[in-house]
């Protein structure tokens, strides 16, 4: 994994990448305090572009396809996450987690999107989520044994906030009492959109990498 720049010396960029792995763990930290939905999805992208900076200043082929890999990715799994808790709040008129319980009873296949969202988000196999974050990996793995640690570490908390999200949306009791609509065939045209091109690409990541 030679250096995709050799000029400089991945040295000059030490600051930055300590401080992009970092941010991007405090940033998944502060997804766990997160009551409001939207605000947990935004640092949640916050925490990815963490390890993409990352993965951009350690110059290698590994590092820089793993990049371009999790911003393909993320680009499509968080455009979904918005489209979702849009569709959550058109309904229940609020962002609040805990005010969103229960849709898996009222709206299920909604569910099944959310499922499968979070999945990606938290870089399950064979998404193209976790071939970038392999790659970025092995680079981080390559440059500095110890970053593991914390690249372990994001990855545990990035997995807990994501199945919180989920089980504070779908699972247990509805907590309003009011009418539900029904998901729209455009709500669930537009996630298909959004899944079925991200999983093509995870079937040919050359195409992007």
């Amino acid at each position: 994994m030679a250096q995709t720049l050799p000029t400089l010396k991945t040295d000059m960029f030490l600051p930055f990448i300590v401080l992009s792995l970092w941010g991007a763990t405090l940033a998944s930290l502060t997804c766990l305090q997160q009551t409001d939905l939207k605000s947990l999805i935004a640092y949640s992208s916050i925490s990815h572009m963490g390890l993409v900076i990352a993965a951009i200043s350690i110059q290698t082929q590994w590092g820089l396809a793993g990049a371009m890999a999790m911003m393909v990715a993320h680009g499509f799994t968080s455009s979904a996450l918005f489209c979702l808790a849009n569709t959550t709040y058109e309904r229940t008129q609020t962002r609040i987690l805990i005010l969103t319980r229960g849709f898996h009873n009222i709206m299920p296949m909604t569910t099944t999107w959310w499922l499968l969202t979070n999945l990606m988000n938290m870089a399950t196999p064979p998404s193209m989520n976790f071939t970038g974050e392999l790659l970025i990996a092995a680079s981080l793995f390559n440059w500095c044994p110890t970053i593991i640690i914390l690249f372990g570490l994001l990855m545990l908390i990035t997995a807990s906030y994501s199945l919180h999200v989920f089980l504070s949306t779908q699972m247990g009791a509805p907590t309003l009492n009011i009418p539900i609509q029904p998901a729209h065939t455009r709500e669930h045209l537009l996630m298909t959109l959004h899944v079925i091109p991200l999983m093509m690409i995870s079937l040919k990541p050359e195409l992007i990498m």
